[in-house]
């Protein structure tokens, strides 16, 4: 058939029919919202560097994450920061530390909210590396996985659902997955930060985390941009260890990652909106060159169209009230 019998522009007449035909839908059910939580009490500052973001304290966070469960937007995914850092990030499996007490205090307010948690020793470490760093100054995997799990396990013991290793040491799912299975914890899921690259795109959260190595950089551990099938490999390992739900990240210079990945494992797939692609938005549309509103809703709906069933994003309250 050719033109004009085969008009495809009749399937675009109007917003109605727009939507009915429309194969790709974003639901708030599809969310995550990231938040971070520092020590103190009655805690709620606004960070700089991430426009309308904001570090709580594990008091006030509650209030957050009740207005985060009346939007029906299903998860967050909390960050911690650390009062004092050492060399092994101990701080981070402190059971008074900030995370652990706004776990608590979130399970106790919202048991329906999802809780999940990021677990790593890059906020914790005085030198700012996601392990520990030895004598000669390389990254010693083993012994950070070892850590890593006692910061895992420290978290679901304060009612966490869900662990998000993002550290990239190889094997740390299954010395999590072990930790949880010795202590009771079968049914703690692992949300593995699989394919996580070495990108420029972190930029505004480092800031926030107060995580920028004192020397050196993360790609002896974190991926090159340039590999798939590394990415492949390393998420078909995450599941062979334990991991529940394998993750991208960042996603939109990596939609053809979330693309394969969901097309060749059968297991839930998610997707990081980091802060670089949130600022972005952000500082374009403060400079008037777009519209933000529709911009953030095209990048979200291009990382579900590329596979993603899950979406870790900043912009997750203003999509949930949108929606609405």
């Amino acid at each position: 058939m050719v033109f004009p019998e085969n008009r495809m522009r009749r399937l675009r007449s109007s917003e109605a029919m727009r939507k009915m035909v429309r194969q790709t839908s974003l639901n708030v059910t599809d969310l995550i919202y990231p938040l971070f939580v520092k020590a103190g009490r009655a805690v709620k500052e606004e960070i700089a560097s991430m426009k309308g973001c904001f570090h709580f304290s594990p008091d006030s966070i509650v209030d957050e994450a009740k207005e985060i469960q009346q939007l029906g937007i299903p998860a967050i995914l909390l960050f911690g920061q650390a009062v004092q850092k050492d060399e092994q990030g101990s701080q981070a499996w402190a059971e008074d530390g900030a995370v652990q007490q706004a776990v608590r205090a979130i399970k106790m307010a919202c048991p329906q909210l999802l809780v999940i948690t990021d677990v790593c020793l890059c906020a914790y470490t005085s030198h700012g590396h996601c392990g520990v760093v030895n004598d000669a100054g390389k990254i010693d995997n083993d012994a950070s996985c070892e850590l890593l799990a006692k910061v895992a396990l420290s978290h679901a013991q304060a009612g966490a659902d869900v662990i998000a290793p993002s550290d990239m040491m190889d094997g740390r799912v299954a010395y999590i997955r072990q930790a949880f299975e010795e202590n009771g914890f079968y049914d703690t899921a692992i949300m593995a930060y699989s394919a996580k690259y070495a990108s420029a795109f972190y930029g505004p959260f480092r800031d926030v985390a107060d995580s920028t190595p004192t020397s050196g950089d993360r790609k002896t551990y974190q991926m090159d941009p340039a590999n798939i099938d590394e990415a492949m490999a390393e998420i078909a390992l995450d599941i062979e260890e334990g991991a529940d739900i394998v993750m991208v990240k960042p996603a939109i210079c990596f939609l053809d990652v979330i693309s394969r990945a969901k097309a060749e494992f059968d297991i839930p797939v998610a997707a990081y909106n980091v802060s670089g692609e949130y600022m972005m938005i952000n500082a374009a549309a403060d400079a008037g060159v777009l519209d933000r509103e529709v911009a953030m809703m095209e990048m979200l709906v291009s990382i579900k169209r590329a596979g993603a069933d899950i979406i870790i994003t900043y912009f997750a309250k203003e999509v949930a009230k949108l929606i609405k």
